[in-house]
């Protein structure tokens, strides 16, 4: 087999991987958008949040240290003990369900049945609020995530593809990891927003806040509802960017790869995110592979936007997303 078709098979598994990344962050925008008609633009900072938070609890760091030594004039740092990954995970569960009421509350609340530019304009203020409130809590130095999770080589991919074709793949287990957890999220999403009452509720609230509110359905539940789960989406994706490449400012630039996710898989189908996110690290990585040297490199930073530009000529709602047809 030529050895070109092999380097193109190893850069199609990885950009398989890597979509799945990205279509993990791309669910947490999905969510919201389903239940709200709010495009989340603070779904990039859930994560890096999430993902602070995670790394604090782990090394048992104090909170606000930097502000509490700077007006007492202290010198504490951390409180003396870890906290087991999993233990940790679950604590970070509770902080995110924490946001998620204080979202709601705070922000959510006040901005019933107003225009969607108004509620998109609400979650850039949250997003830059709570990247500055992640430094002050946590501090804004790169931190190392480690949650048990395989990292490297995954050795049995490389000695079965070295067996069949004389050419070992290269395949991160962290990739494989972060494939079947999605999976199993958008399984259990799936069927928890079409065949339970929370989910259904949910797609409700979307349609029509006050329809949904004249019938019985509480808006407040369902939006700490939803905007928990998404905090438990971003700290997934969190886990394994954090993973991948530490958790710093730039783990919250994810959400810019997730646009062109979600414009081609759809604001409004879970599965759409996936298959856009499978479509997105495939083609950026073929593409780069094929035509990237001849174009001078660097082509994955734009070739998402570019295509979701082709989409949103030719099918502006994506792939798996509803047609919106409107009565003029």
């Amino acid at each position: 087999m030529p050895d070109q078709l092999l380097f193109a098979m190893e850069v199609t598994l990885n950009g398989l991987m890597a979509g799945v990344l990205y279509a993990l962050v791309a669910l947490g925008f999905v969510l919201i958008f389903k239940a709200s008609g709010i495009f989340n633009y603070a779904q990039g900072v859930m994560a890096l949040f999430a993902a602070m938070t995670l790394v604090g609890i782990m090394k048992g760091q104090v909170p606000f240290s930097h502000l509490i030594n700077a007006i007492f004039g202290t010198d504490i740092h951390y409180f003396g003990w870890h906290v087991p990954s999993l233990i940790a995970i679950l604590l970070t569960c509770v902080v995110m369900v924490g946001l998620a009421w204080c979202v709601q509350y705070f922000i959510m609340r006040h901005l019933v049945n107003q225009e969607p530019i108004i509620l998109f304009m609400a979650t850039i203020g949250l997003a830059y609020f709570l990247e500055g409130f992640s430094d002050l809590m946590w501090g804004s130095e790169i931190k190392k995530l480690d949650v048990g999770l395989p990292q490297g080589i995954n050795e049995t991919i490389d000695r079965v593809t070295f067996d069949w074709f004389g050419y070992g793949f290269f395949i991160d287990n962290l990739d494989i990891v972060a494939t079947v957890i999605a999976a199993l999220l958008v399984v259990a999403l799936v069927v928890f927003s079409q065949y339970t009452r929370e989910g259904r509720a949910m797609r409700a609230v979307a349609d029509d806040h006050q329809a949904a509110l004249s019938v019985g359905v509480s808006l407040n539940f369902i939006w700490v509802m939803v905007w928990s789960v998404a905090g438990f989406v971003a700290l997934v994706a969190g886990i394994m960017w954090g993973t991948k490449s530490g958790v710093q400012f730039s783990l919250s630039l994810i959400a810019l790869k997730a646009l062109p996710v979600l414009m081609l898989g759809g604001f409004t189908s879970i599965p759409g995110a996936i298959v856009g996110g499978l479509i997105i690290g495939v083609g950026e990585k073929l593409f780069e592979f094929a035509l990237g040297p001849a174009l001078g490199g660097a082509t994955e930073n734009w070739f998402a936007y570019v295509l979701a530009l082709v989409f949103l000529v030719f099918r502006p709602q994506g792939l798996f997303g509803e047609k919106i047809i409107e009565r003029v």
